[in-house]
């Protein structure tokens, strides 16, 4: 995990020699935030019970409202409410990982684990960066479970190779924007009171998407809300490139939803990677 290494000359270690040069300073902090993505992946191993939990929950959501719901509901156009949701699921999915990400962010600063990250000679970016690699690696078997559960209900991908690529990269393009929010968030907690209003708070802003049902059923101003929520257009553009119902809209943010759902992600990554990486160097705690 250093950036530094001694170079022994017989039984005398001489002082450290520091990576000058971007190139060297560059592979030593991929060589940092590896570990620290090992590290993540090791809590995979030695509390199984929390992962599958976040593996579960979705899987629940998309029976719950597949079944429970899906016969009193109408899908705009018409076509298969299962169809319909599910590209909503990969989106909510999305959504939810954040509070995960907010979750460890702030168990490893208020157990003091950042702090000693800050005080080893290794690079600063490699804790922030190690976390994002282990979210997005967990996203991306999220997705995979949720993909085989929607086949399983009936749901299928009815567009090309690259069409089902793309929706993917949206999928995943979006996660990494929520885990630099979800890190900032995190690094500013201080109990667990915060961290629950998080979690709660991702019901409500996922909820009031088209992920579940369409805007045009909504009151016009909470449609319009709806609308332009920045998930919605990932959901409207995923739903568009797997072929499936319920994409269409007549508003310039629904006619506009593949790029959007490229815009909004790119956006919030240009406010909350500069604030986190600010907040990582300034915590005194």
């Amino acid at each position: 995990m250093s950036i530094t290494a001694p170079r022994p000359v017989g039984s005398v270690a001489l002082a450290p020699v520091i990576a000058r040069t971007p190139l060297a300073r560059l592979r030593w902090a991929a060589a940092d935030g590896w570990t620290v993505t090992l590290r993540g992946l090791t809590h995979w191993v030695r509390e199984p019970g929390t992962l599958i939990g976040s593996l579960a929950f979705p899987v629940m959501m998309v029976l719950m409202f597949g079944y429970f719901f899906g016969g009193a509901m109408q899908v705009p156009g018409g076509g298969n409410y299962r169809e319909f949701l599910v590209p909503g699921m990969f989106v909510m999915t999305m959504v939810f990982g954040m509070g995960e990400t907010v979750t460890a962010v702030a168990a490893d600063k208020n157990r003091g684990v950042t702090s000693r990250f800050r005080t080893m000679p290794m690079a600063p970016s490699a804790v922030v960066v190690g976390r994002a690699v282990t979210d997005m690696l967990s996203s991306l078997l999220a997705l995979a479970v949720l993909f085989a559960t929607g086949l399983a209900i009936g749901w299928d991908a009815h567009g090309t190779l690259g069409e089902t690529t793309l929706a993917v990269g949206l999928l995943l393009l979006l996660r990494f924007a929520l885990v630099w929010a979800g890190i900032y968030l995190g690094l500013l907690m201080k109990g667990p009171e915060g961290i629950t209003m998080v979690q709660t708070l991702e019901f409500p802003i996922g909820f009031l998407t088209s992920a579940f049902v369409a805007p045009s059923t909504m009151p016009g101003w909470l449609g319009t809300i709806a609308e332009w929520n920045p998930l919605s257009s990932t959901v409207l553009a995923v739903r568009e490139l797997f072929g499936n119902p319920g994409f269409g809209g007549d508003s310039w943010i629904a006619q506009h939803a593949l790029l959007m759902a490229v815009v909004w992600p790119v956006i919030l990554c240009a406010v909350f990677f500069p604030l986190s990486v600010r907040r990582f160097r300034n915590l005194t705690s």
